[in-house]
């Protein structure tokens, strides 16, 4: 099957009902079901553009196992301009939710290109293992599959390892290997998009190197209906309103899950490592999968920023207050955070260097700076929405008040100084939906732990940056300064 069509996605749900639960109820049909119906249409959305003639050339790519034309978030960029054509693909993409959805397929498509363009390091750890990688690759691109993957073990007790929980099988470990693969028991966090085709499951990178650590592992991947895989949804920030009520979270509510794994078996052909702790925890660094990602994530992140800087400039336009200086603050920090990225985005391409495995691979320095820094940028960019807003987040009717019998009392009372009244309601719902709401709160967590703990992130940057050649720099500038010091203390003694 070439580049998926919408209805295709859809209907590949249908087929392969999973076992997925929401509020006690198992969900029959995710297609119609109230809390996932919309985010599905959305994903399908995304599929129909790859079919926009119009768009083609910039969505597909043909594949060098088929002819047929397929996504290209799966490009195996060996180039500059590959690099740059996949992250213009990205954006189209990201722009469609303004950069609400951060699970969009290609976001895991770009780590298949990492892992399987790197299939050698798998096979260090078992000959098939590289094997598997790569026609996973292929199977995943052919298909045109979407993605869920979960890398974290449950929040129980942080203060010790997996192997220590109260119940050794609370993280999902390895119970038994046979002829046939291995056997999984346990739970894992957090699943985004469980409304996909299959789930990666793969290193949380946080194994200390310890033989009690093995059993937990493992990278793989499955259908989301093999048997005894389950997904416990949380509480749908959809809450069946209108688009004008609930713009964003009525559209592209992603959805969260945990992912029980009850005596789930795998096949052999779908184990990528096995009980190298070492390997495990390098993994997405050393296959280049991290840093493709992150440029996926980056691209997000600009459209994303873009977009509140828009809500925030109509919410400026609409009320009259662009002559106030701390408006002009606000909106240069947005502005600072946006020029930002994207200076971020384009040294990674720019600075992108062919890895040991023959990929094109963006620089990973500026990556990893900017997704350390969204950590705190996000979070004040909604912090300033909330300020420009104001009291305004407190009056916004809803959509059955606009054609209710206070209508015209709504028109009149709800005007802005550059807009009628369903225009200003309209805006400050969107921006209520980013700020305020569940859905708008959640993309704050969301935003604060993209790539886990902040604090963790900080500390692997700091061992991972070479600071080397400054520090010499500076060793060098003390020396010289030294004996400039000593040559005139020698001259004005003689």
């Amino acid at each position: 099957m070439p580049a998926r069509t919408g209805a295709q996605f859809l209907q590949g749900l249908r087929d392969r009902p999973r076992d997925l639960w929401i509020e006690g109820q198992r969900v029959a049909d995710p297609v119609e079901h109230p809390a996932f119906r919309n985010v599905v249409r959305s994903v399908a959305a995304l599929y129909e553009m790859q079919h926009d003639p119009a768009l083609r050339d910039e969505m597909t790519y043909v594949s060098p196992a088929t002819g047929d034309r397929v996504g290209l978030s799966f490009l195996m960029p060996r180039s500059h301009d590959d690099l740059v054509r996949a992250r213009k693909m990205m954006k189209r993409w990201a722009d469609y939710s303004g950069g609400f959805m951060g699970r969009t397929p290609d976001y895991l498509n770009r780590a298949l290109v990492g892992f399987g363009s790197a299939a050698e390091y798998c096979a260090e750890n078992d000959p098939r293992f590289g094997d598997n990688i790569r026609r996973y690759y292929e199977h995943v691109r052919e298909h045109d599959l979407c993605l869920t993957h979960t890398l974290v073990n449950p929040q129980a007790n942080r203060a010790v390892g997996p192997a220590q929980q109260a119940d050794p099988h609370l993280a999902a470990r390895i119970v038994e290997e046979t002829k046939d693969g291995i056997v999984l028991r346990g739970a894992r966090m957090l699943a985004t998009l469980p409304v996909s085709d299959e789930i990666m499951v793969f290193p949380s990178t946080l194994l200390k190197v310890t033989p009690e650590d093995a059993p937990y592992a493992y990278a793989l991947a499955l259908p989301n209906d093999t048997p005894g895989l389950r997904f416990l949804c949380r509480e749908s920030f959809d809450y069946g309103r209108s688009h004008l009520d609930h713009p964003l979270g009525s559209r592209f509510e992603e959805m969260d899950a945990v992912v029980i794994f009850d005596n789930v078996r795998v096949p052999w052909e779908r184990v990528f490592l096995l009980r190298d702790v070492e390997k495990c925890n390098k993994a997405f660094a050393m296959t280049g999968a991290v840093a493709q990602m992150a440029h996926q994530v980056v691209t997000k992140n600009v459209a994303k920023t873009e977009f509140i800087l828009g809500v925030a400039s109509l919410i400026v336009d609409a009320i009259a207050i662009e002559q106030y200086q701390h408006v002009h603050e606000k909106m240069a920090e947005i502005i600072i955070c946006l020029e930002t990225m994207r200076a971020f985005l384009r040294t990674s391409e720019v600075e992108a260097q062919v890895n040991r495995w023959g990929v094109m691979q963006p620089a990973w320095p500026p990556l990893d700076a900017a997704r350390n820094v969204y950590t705190r940028m996000y979070p004040r960019m909604v912090e300033i929405l909330q300020q420009l807003g104001a009291s305004g987040f407190m009056a916004i009717p809803s959509e059955r008040d606009l054609g209710g019998p206070q209508a015209e009392a709504i028109h009149t009372y709800y005007q802005a100084a550059r807009a009628d009244a369903a225009s200003r309601i309209k805006l400050f719902r969107l921006a209520w939906d980013i700020a305020i709401s569940a859905f708008g709160s959640r993309q704050i967590l969301y935003e604060r732990f993209f790539f886990g703990d902040p604090v963790r992130m900080a500390g692997a940057m700091f061992n991972a940056y070479d600071r080397r050649p400054y520090m010499e720099r500076v060793r060098a500038f003390l020396e010289r300064a030294g004996e400039a010091a000593a040559s005139l203390k020698g001259g004005a003694g003689d």
